[in-house]
């Protein structure tokens, strides 16, 4: 029987919980959705937008990568909580540390990544899980980096000169309306980048909401070529429906200039 995938929609994987244990004695909480039926041919390590604003291992974009890329792209998918960050998996020891001790929570979720044998290891950062991937994460580990609505507000010049002199890849996707930063904007900050790929996106914001399809095909484009895309928007097989009211009020990803 054939499905439409709609935003609650999960199709088939094997997910388990996963608690991450960081350098400075943090246990964090987190989720690992991998194909069921393959091996996965990427990684997808998924970096939170801003926990004072509502973001989380659930915020809406990374909840349906892990809800559908498993199935739909053979992608292995793990997010999670950073440092004091609560969604429905629970709550990540302890506290928001504005950009600094996440470097460890960053290490952990890559060293996690890399024990479990998950191949070809990406980072997703959104919004201030931007700032952490420009900032913490060029391990050797990690294949590459994609960034959703990055605000550059804690990261530097300094972090963009040492992914350039790196030349891993990196990919920033900018919403045309963004809060923070827009295409034009971008396209001159991330200059200092040359191997760096800005995608404008028209008519998105920078929360994503009702572009999350745009996304996954934009990700998927970059950490696995080989899978055709646009995406499905419909499943022949078995479908469970997510519980939407879980997250009813957990919306919000951005956060105030200042």
């Amino acid at each position: 029987m054939t499905n439409h995938i709609s935003a609650n929609s999960i199709l088939p994987a094997h997910r388990e919980d996963i608690e991450l244990h960081t350098a400075d004695g943090v246990t964090l909480v987190g989720e690992l959705a991998r194909p069921l039926d393959r091996e996965p041919v990427a990684t997808l390590v998924c970096l939170h937008p801003l926990p004072t604003h509502g973001g989380m291992m659930d915020s809406h974009v990374y909840r349906k990568a892990a809800w559908r890329l498993p199935a739909l792209a053979g992608i292995a998918v793990l997010r999670f909580n950073t440092r004091g960050t609560s969604s429905v998996r629970g709550t990540s020891g302890g506290a928001f540390s504005q950009a600094v001790d996440e470097r460890y929570d960053v290490a952990a979720a890559i060293e996690f990544a890399e024990f479990a044998d998950l191949p070809n290891i990406w980072l997703v950062g959104w919004s201030f899980g931007t700032d952490l991937t420009l900032m913490y994460g060029l391990d050797p580990a990690v294949a590459g980096a994609i960034l959703l609505s990055p605000p550059l507000r804690f990261s530097r010049p300094e972090h963009l000169a040492t992914w350039a002199a790196d030349g891993k890849p990196l990919t920033a996707l900018i919403p045309e309306f963004d809060d923070y930063l827009r295409p034009a904007e971008a396209a001159e900050r991330f200059a200092a980048v040359p191997q760096a790929e800005v995608v404008p996106v028209p008519g998105a914001k920078h929360l994503w909401v009702g572009d999350a399809e745009k996304v996954l095909d934009e990700i998927v484009r970059r950490v696995a070529p080989r899978v055709p895309t646009p995406l499905p928007s419909a499943w022949d097989g078995p479908m469970e429906t997510g519980d939407a009211s879980a997250y009813a009020d957990r919306t919000v990803a951005a956060f105030e200039k200042g």
